[in-house]
């Protein structure tokens, strides 16, 4: 076999909020192993993530699941070809404990070490089984802390073209979750109890922040919520408390909507204006199956009509695979970083 078709084995890490996880991941595509170790139930009395609390789990879990991940790969220290890492964008305090065990491998066992930007990873997870992607694309990740729109030429090549100022959609989940005193997290929550609801009871507000903007805004529709629950002044009785689950689905039906309605009329926008062939769609939010099938139904109505690839839903959420995926391109093109590399909030 000549060097350049031996297979690539890439392990990835990942920490950039509270999902502690790590893969090993072959030639970018076929995926040997992934452990991924939640810390739902330690956040969910806060009803959101808790940086230090984040920050001390992934200590703990971190040695676990990268054991556990070559296990299952049935892979040493000898079968990995480069160690793969999200050092951007999160919570500075979570990244800096997966970037300091990458560093620590890639010393330790003389292995190349490779920066991955988390959001463009959350992409790639879209693109791991498509062996015909059309260029270009319009990329929209949706996830807990980001609502972001990409132009991209390759998984290599990603412009931003539109990002929230505000809150991110799967915050604004969480958020109005927690107004209607449902579980955390509250994307699958919201989704749950919308299946019951009539999503034309509210007429909730859409920011579209003007005719030619591709940016979001999902503050305003969270506190449409709280008005709607509160009253105008805050200074009512919590209605949810007296509410019917009827009346509470209603609600979770109605913000669903307004808030997949933005995603997709910006989706589109974005994809007329860069002639897009495929429209991507990957991150935590995307694993709700009415945003997946409004976005669908966008695609098909187009003329041409464009494909949808979605990250399979176990890869929506936070995980290593999209990293070690990502790393692959980066490994071929010879994209490496060196041991000053550090965390880094936003990217």
């Amino acid at each position: 076999m000549k060097e350049r078709d031996k297979p690539v084995n890439i392990l990835g890490i990942e920490t950039s909020c509270d999902e502690t996880a790590a893969a090993v991941v072959t030639d970018g595509r076929i995926v040997r192993s992934s452990v991924v170790a939640s810390q739902n139930k330690l956040h969910e009395k806060y009803g959101g993530v808790v940086p230090e609390i984040a920050s001390r789990a992934h200590i703990e879990k971190m040695y676990p699941v990268i054991t556990e991940t070559l296990e299952q790969a049935g892979a040493d220290k000898d079968d990995i070809d480069a160690i793969a890492v999200a050092n951007q964008p999160g919570l500075t305090i979570a990244l800096i404990v997966g970037v300091t065990a990458a560093k620590t491998l890639s010393l330790a066992w003389d292995k190349p070490l490779i920066a991955i930007n988390h959001l463009h990873a959350h992409l790639q997870s879209a693109m791991l089984t498509e062996e015909n992607l059309q260029l270009p694309a319009v990329a929209l990740v949706v996830s807990g802390g980001h609502t972001c729109l990409y132009e991209c030429q390759s998984p290599l090549e990603l412009k931003l073209v539109g990002a929230t100022i505000d809150d991110a959609a799967g915050e604004a989940f969480d958020k109005v979750a927690n107004i209607l005193k449902l579980p955390y997290p509250g994307g699958p929550a919201i989704e749950r109890a919308a299946k019951k609801g009539n999503p034309n009871a509210i007429k909730f507000p859409r920011s579209m922040l003007g005719p030619e903007s591709l940016d979001f805004s999902f503050s305003g529709i969270k506190t449409a919520v709280l008005y709607y629950c509160r009253g105008q002044d805050m200074k009512g009785e919590n209605k949810v408390d007296s509410m019917s689950e009827q009346e509470i689905s209603d609600i979770a039906a109605s913000f669903q909507a307004a808030v997949i309605d933005v995603l997709v009329k910006k989706t589109r926008r974005a994809a007329e204006r860069t002639d897009a062939k495929t429209v991507l769609l990957g991150g935590g939010v995307a694993a709700n199956m009415q945003l997946r099938a409004a976005i669908q139904q966008s695609c098909n109505k187009a003329v041409p009509t464009r494909k949808l690839l979605v990250a399979p839903k176990q890869y929506c959420t936070d995980n290593a695979v999209m990293v070690a995926s990502l790393a692959y391109h980066k490994f071929k093109a010879g994209l490496f970083a060196d041991l000053t590399l550090e965390p880094k909030a936003t990217g």
